[in-house]
Formats: structure tokens, C-alpha cells, sequence
């Protein structure tokens, strides 16, 4: 037997009760009433509870949704012609005093709405905004979903999933991570089917939102409960398994975190909408869902209650699922840095605390991107999504002739404020945007095989930059699949084998991929900060740039010399001479064969050059070799 307290954080709302049932019963009984405390603003009752698994959802008097003031701007007025300006100006005087009454009376309304509980009360049911597991029963109604408890030995339990590999082997530091981002319904389904896909995998999964949303199809940007996760991906225990078989292969897993705004059926909506969220949107033009109000300070009870949820929502699923990192989504239109600081600052020291010698690496979605948001300059975060380099890079690729400033700029993002390789997180496509195979086809008429080799330069140049990559799942198989927030079931038939190899192209560009990422992973040069300039030919199109770790006169770690040489023009050179090659000796073409090319007087001479094309030469190492 559990002696259990139920409690709710409903402050000045006039009552409140809990409705609760063993799982197998049909029905609830009579409502339990909850006592208040008036020290904490909390409602509590204690029941004493046997092992089981049990059902239940809160009732409260609300305080959401009274009646709205009337626009501050005047009503709609003309002016008449026909009346001199001295009557025009009495008659708008006329209409200010006659809105202003108008407003004074709807607040005299609300007023009474506060005082009189016989006048406002409406009483609303739903799921504690804090349960970990919610059974809808079969509909998308909120007010009809449940909240999940299990009690075992007598003691509450999320469940009972025992971890088996953390610290099993040393995790990627940050620097060298490559991030796969995906969707769980369209990659696999489920989480479990995840782990089965294991080796497909590199060093960073970055999964998009988990918590529980409304309806069973969707992005899971406007959540609903923040402690629960989807129940069409699995269960709790299905998550914790992934996330430890990731962890046994080395591979680390960041989560998506939706904390601007939330969908408009969650919990607190009902309860007290003006206490957790903002009356109206900052921005009606982004704005997804009721957006959380974190410079509301309640002085009687000395709290922020909208950042004391997140923040404990995001301490969850750090201390639950051991997870390595968050992705804030929507970090602009959040606008509150100082906040983020203080959060990502405590859920770091937590992560330390657990003992498991990792750090954590949180992202910040900002557009446009800038330096400012980066802890190194007393931002919150680690690193932000790189957008400035997604447009240059993805416009590059179509039928304008390149701008070389621009996108030396977000090739060497030093050139934009940023200083440290985890500052910036370069890709070609995201969750957001198309695959570049579908722009390409849609905005420039471009396919097959010039369109794939234009995603393969673009790969290479994000291999190849100053920042850490990501990869945007579908796009090393050469989907051609538009952006959409329904069922886009990733197609992996692409890859599989046929008779008639109709799907040659999309085998190869998986190849393609893997050899590109491989030198990523094995290549300290891309890894460190060290990035040069060393050839530019703004007639021909052709641009070069060296990678090196630790220094430019460095020949003993011979593997440690990259060049990058970019072909955005039109034609195909028989022959190409590069200048200003940092060594001489041998170099090594990395993409598609093992060809050796001696430079002399520091000059490169490049064969069959073709067209928005893109080179990878290693110093003084074999590619077969190195995959040894």
C-alpha cells in the first residue's frame, strides 16, 4: 500500500478535485475534493493506494478564457465631408469616451467573474500537467484522455526499465559530432525499430519533438503534456532502450524541445490561461500555439511558474531518459536569452552531476543566426542552427552565378562572429525546408544526375566548413520528397537492390555519403578551427580552401591536410591548375577513387573537372588505407 498525494498548482482558481480509478474499472466515481494551501498555492488530498496501475485527471473551477477587452484602436471611423472639422473632432471624442466606457465595463465583468464563484463556475477535467503517461482511450479529446500511474512495491514508478550502458564506451566529444536528425513516425515508426537500424547511424541522432501531441500523425511542435511522451512511438521503457542502445554503440541523442509555445488544449490553458501564457501572441504571424508567458513573476508565492514548469519538464527528460542534449525550437520567437542562460546553465551542472563524464550540447534555433545567442558570448547556448549558411549554400546550387563573399562567409563562419566549431550547426536541408533535390527540380528545372551532383557539392562544402554538420534524413538516398507535416514514410526502396539497377543513382549517392562522412569522422583537420582560403577565381567559378590540424607547418600527422576545391560553373575543365597547394608531395583525391597527384611548386593540376563538382584531396593518405 502507497500513500500517495496528488497535488496541483492551481493558485487562484476557487476549487479544484481529482477523479481517479483503477485502470480496469469502466467508469470514475464520486470526485475527491482537494484541499487548498494557501502558503504554496497548491491543492492536495492523500490516498492510500495499493500496488496497481491506475487512472486519473483533475477538475478546477477555471479562470481561463473571460471575456476579452475590446481592441484598444478606436472603432472604424470616416470622416464626414460634409461637417466642418470642429464636428468630425467631437464626433471621434464622442466614439473614445464611448469605447472607453465600453472597456470599463467589460473589466467591472471580469471583476465580478473573480469574486462571484456562482458567476463563473465552469468547471473544466484534464490530464495533470505533470503525468508521465497518458492514455487518450481511443480519441483525441483532451477532456476524455487520462493520466497513468503505476505503483509497485509501494512506491510510484514511471517503469521499470533498468539501464544497462551508461559509460559503456566514451561518447563523441562535441567538436566532432555529424547530427542525423529525423522523425520517429517517418523514419521507423517506433523507437524500437530505431535500434534495429543501428548502424546506419553516425555519431548524433537529433530526434524531433517526443512529447505527447494531439491526434497520432504529426511534427510534435505543438505539444501537449511536457512530461508525457507519444504514445504512438512506444512506451516509456521502448525510449530508455533506444537511448541506452545508442549510447552502447557510442552514438549520442539529442532531443527537439518545443518551450515557446504549446498546443491550445494543454492542461493549463484551462486552469488559469493568463497566468501561464501570454493574453496575446508577441507576434501573430509566428505564432503556432498559446505562447509561455516567462516574465511573469507571481510575488505571493514567489515563483515563475511558466519557467518552473519548463525547466522541470526539461530536468525530466535529462534525468529520465539520460539524453545528451536539447534542441530549442522557435529560440527567436522565445526571446528570452536571460532565462535560457540560467536554465541551460542548471541542466548542464545536472548532466555533471548524474556522473556520467559527458557534457551536454544544447542548440538554439535563431533566425536570422548571429554570435550574440552563444554562451562564449554570454548567450545561453552552445551552438545555433546555421541558417545564414543553409540560404547561401542552397542559392549556390541553383543557375546564379555564385557570390563568393557570401558564401566565404558561412563557409568560415569566423568571418560572421563565430569562434569555436560547436558554434554553428551547417546543413543543406532540415526538417523546415525541402531536400535540395526537390528545390532544385521545383525552382530551377534541374534533375537526375546534374541535380545530384549539385547536392553532392553541397555536401561536400558542409563536410567540409567551419561548424559541425547535420544531415537531414532522407537526403543521403536522394529522396525527392516535399516538405509536409503528414505521413512522409522514409523510402527505402531507394537502396534496395534491383535486377535493373533503375535505382543506381540513389545507391550511389548513399556511398557518396558514407565516404564523406568517414572522412569527417577519421580526419582531425575537420574537427578543428583551423580553416584557409588559398585559391579564388571569380571568372572561372573555382574556389579552394585548406583544412589542417594542428598547424600549417605540421607534416607528421600526414592525414591532418584537407583541400576543398569547388567547380560552380557551367562547364567541365579537361584541366584545372590550383595554386597556392599549402605542401608539396603527394595528395590523395578522397570522393570516388584512391587517385594520387603529385604537387610540385605548390601547384595541383585537376582532371575532368566537371560542372558544380566538388574535389576532396587528403595529404599523403589513401582512403583504402585509412578505411582499414
Amino acid at each position: 500500500m502507497a500513500s500517495y498525494t496528488f497535488e496541483l498548482f492551481a493558485s487562484y482558481n476557487k476549487k479544484a478535485g481529482l477523479r481517479l480509478k483503477n485502470a480496469n474499472a469502466r467508469m470514475f466515481g464520486l470526485d475527491i475534493s482537494m484541499e487548498f494551501n494557501e502558503e504554496d498555492g497548491h491543492w492536495r488530498v492523500t490516498m492510500d493506494l495499493p500496488d496497481g496501475i491506475y487512472h486519473y485527471q483533475y477538475k478546477v473551477v477555471t479562470k481561463s478564457w473571460f471575456e476579452p477587452e475590446p481592441e484598444s484602436a478606436l472603432p472604424e471611423y470616416n470622416n464626414d465631408e460634409t461637417k466642418t472639422s470642429e464636428e468630425n473632432e467631437q464626433i471621434q471624442t464622442d466614439l473614445r469616451n464611448e469605447h472607453d466606457k465600453l472597456v470599463e465595463e467589460v473589466k467591472e465583468r471580469n471583476k465580478k467573474r473573480e469574486e462571484e464563484i456562482t458567476f463563473t463556475e465552469v468547471w473544466y477535467t484534464f490530464v495533470d500537467p505533470y503525468a508521465t503517461e497518458v492514455d487518450e482511450r481511443g480519441s483525441d479529446d483532451p477532456f476524455r484522455s487520462v493520466g497513468v500511474l503505476i505503483f509497485k512495491n509501494g512506491r510510484k514508478i514511471v517503469d521499470e526499465y533498468e539501464w544497462k550502458y551508461d559509460n559503456h564506451v566514451p561518447l563523441v566529444p562535441n567538436e566532432k559530432l555529424i547530427i542525423y536528425e529525423l522523425h520517429v513516425g517517418d523514419f521507423e515508426d517506433k523507437f524500437v525499430n530505431l535500434t534495429a537500424k543501428m548502424d546506419y547511424f553516425v555519431q548524433l541522432v537529433e530526434i524531433m519533438p517526443v512529447k505527447e501531441f494531439p491526434g497520432q500523425i504529426g511534427w510534435g511542435y505543438t505539444p501537449r503534456y511536457h512530461f508525457a511522451i507519444q504514445s504512438t512511438y512506444g512506451t516509456t521503457a521502448d525510449l530508455k532502450e533506444m537511448v541506452d542502445t545508442f549510447h552502447k554503440h557510442g552514438i549520442r541523442v539529442i532531443m527537439d524541445g518545443v518551450y515557446n509555445h504549446c498546443d491550445i488544449s494543454a492542461p493549463y490553458t484551462a486552469i488559469d490561461h493568463d497566468y501561464w501564457f501570454l493574453h496575446a501572441p508577441k507576434d501573430p504571424v509566428w505564432c503556432w500555439g498559446p505562447e509561455w508567458d516567462y516574465e511573469k513573476y507571481d510575488e505571493k508565492y514567489k515563483v515563475w511558474p511558466a519557467r518552473k514548469y519548463v525547466g522541470e519538464s526539461i530536468r525530466y527528460f535529462i534525468n529520465e531518459f539520460h539524453i545528451d542534449g536539447i534542441r530549442f525550437d522557435a529560440a527567436t520567437q522565445l526571446s528570452n536569452d536571460k532565462f535560457l542562460k540560467i536554465l541551460v546553465q542548471e541542466i548542464k551542472e545536472q548532466a555533471r552531476e548524474r556522473g556520467f563524464g559527458k557534457e551536454l550540447y544544447c542548440v538554439g534555433e535563431y533566425l536570422p543566426d548571429g554570435p550574440e545567442h552563444l554562451i562564449s558570448n554570454g548567450g545561453p547556448m552552445d551552438g545555433i542552427w546555421h541558417d545564414s549558411f543553409y540560404l547561401k549554400i542552397r542559392e549556390s546550387m541553383g543557375t546564379e552565378p555564385p557570390k563568393f563573399n557570401e558564401l566565404k562567409d558561412v563557409i568560415d563562419a569566423r568571418r560572421q562572429g563565430y569562434n569555436n566549431i560547436t558554434d554553428v550547426v551547417n546543413y543543406q536541408s532540415s526538417h523546415d525546408h525541402n531536400h535540395l533535390l526537390v528545390d532544385l527540380g521545383k525552382e530551377y528545372q534541374i534533375f537526375d544526375e546534374e541535380a545530384f551532383r549539385r547536392v553532392r557539392m553541397a555536401l561536400v562544402i558542409q563536410a567540409t566548413s567551419f561548424g559541425l554538420m547535420m544531415i537531414w534524413m532522407g537526403a543521403e538516398i536522394g529522396e525527392y520528397k516535399e516538405k509536409t507535416p503528414g505521413v512522409a514514410k522514409i523510402d527505402w526502396l531507394l537502396i534496395e537492390d534491383r535486377d535493373d539497377s533503375s535505382n543506381a543513382i540513389n545507391k550511389e549517392q548513399l556511398q557518396f555519403y558514407k565516404d564523406v562522412i568517414h572522412l569527417r569522422k577519421l580526419n582531425l583537420a575537420l574537427a578543428s578551427p583551423n580553416i584557409e582560403y588559398i585559391f579564388e577565381n571569380e571568372n572561372d567559378f573555382i574556389l579552394a580552401w585548406y583544412r589542417w590540424n594542428p598547424t600549417i607547418h605540421d607534416t607528421h600527422n600526414q592525414g591532418d591536410h584537407v583541400i576543398i576545391i569547388c567547380n560552380w560553373a557551367s562547364i567541365t575543365y579537361e584541366k584545372y591548375e590550383i595554386l597556392n597547394i599549402p605542401l608539396n608531395g603527394k595528395w590523395y583525391e578522397w570522393l570516388n577513387s584512391d587517385k594520387e597527384y603529385l604537387v610540385e611548386n605548390n601547384k595541383l593540376i585537376i582532371e575532368d573537372f566537371k560542372d558544380h563538382s566538388a574535389r576532396i584531396f587528403v595529404y599523403q593518405v589513401k582512403k583504402s588505407i585509412a578505411l582499414t
